[in-house]
């Protein structure tokens, strides 16, 4: 697999031994990459772990004749975020691309929702985006001030939940929105080191969804379109990957089925300025003004 849009880059997936981040690497391996396939083989909820799903996905990728390693160490830690980078530089000599995928669900109600599952879902999706691209941010600004600017690309995993907020998730609501957060940061940061960083909100039928959306994502009859298949998203997600897409920084994408939509964050509606303090009467007043002449939210997954 030496030709593609994304021949001769070397590609960093985390939690890539099942769903999207399998979809993943399989897809920037078919379009020339050699892949770091991380994973931690953890269950749903994070517990247990095994080497074999990230092996199995380098030997489908071997098998297609592309070049692929297992990494499986935990990138939630510093240890494990640097031997990730490390085994891309160690195995393939150089890094381009940085998909931050891995993360599993602890969902309960928020009065039911534990310290603890609170605690792990924060720490596998937001310190888990945090410490490889940290790392990786790392390395490729010293290459840019050792005048080998890269042509570098991150692309990190928030969700619909992130965006708009999902009923009985609110850890992995919040964990999806700070990702968001991180990706504007990132990308204004390590710009002048030819970094771009954006993230996606995919919609597709994984281990993590399949109960939430239990209803709504069966599989289509044999030889119709099957909207919800993770390979969907993975196109995207490698043209983001390739130096194809010079000049997209900081911007979120949602992603479903044939679908592609950019989505437009926070921005400025209606607005009062007094150029005085004041009173709260006067404050609630103005507010309700303010909303009748705004756009309603879109609804929380979820809500009634």
């Amino acid at each position: 697999m030496t030709t593609g849009i994304c021949a001769g880059r070397v590609v960093v997936v985390t939690g890539a031994g099942r769903g999207l981040g399998r979809a993943h690497a399989l897809a920037f391996a078919a379009e020339g990459a050699q892949v770091v396939v991380n994973d931690l083989g953890v269950g749903l909820d994070g517990t247990g772990g095994a080497t074999g799903p990230a092996q199995q996905v380098v030997d489908e990728i071997r098998a297609l004749g592309g070049e692929a390693v297992a990494h499986g160490g935990d990138v939630a830690t510093a240890d494990g975020a640097a031997s990730l980078i490390a085994t891309a530089l160690d195995t393939f000599g150089r890094l381009d691309t940085l998909v931050n995928n891995a993360g599993f669900l602890r969902d309960r109600m928020l009065v039911n929702l534990d310290e603890d599952d609170w605690d792990a879902v924060m720490r596998v999706h937001l310190k888990g985006h945090f410490l490889p691209l940290k790392h990786a941010a790392a390395h490729w600004r010293a290459e840019a001030k050792d005048g080998r600017t890269p042509e570098a690309r991150v692309i990190n995993t928030s969700s619909g939940a992130g965006l708009l907020g999902s009923v009985g998730q609110g850890n992995y609501s919040a964990a999806k929105a700070g990702i968001v957060g991180l990706t504007l940061v990132a990308a204004a940061e390590m710009g002048r080191y030819g970094v771009q960083v954006n993230a996606i909100a995919p919609a597709a039928r994984t281990r993590m969804t399949e109960q939430t959306f239990a209803d709504t994502m069966s599989a289509p009859e044999v030889g119709a379109f099957d909207a919800m298949a993770p390979e969907n998203v993975s196109p995207l997600v490698v043209w983001l990957g390739s130096a194809a897409s010079a000049g997209v920084t900081g911007r979120v994408f949602e992603a479903e089925g044939g679908r592609i939509t950019v989505m437009e964050g926070w921005r400025p509606g209606p607005s009062v300025d007094k150029g005085a303090r004041w009173t709260p009467a006067e404050a609630g007043e103005t507010a309700l003004k303010l909303l009748a002449d705004s756009e309603p939210p879109q609804p929380v997954y979820g809500a009634r």
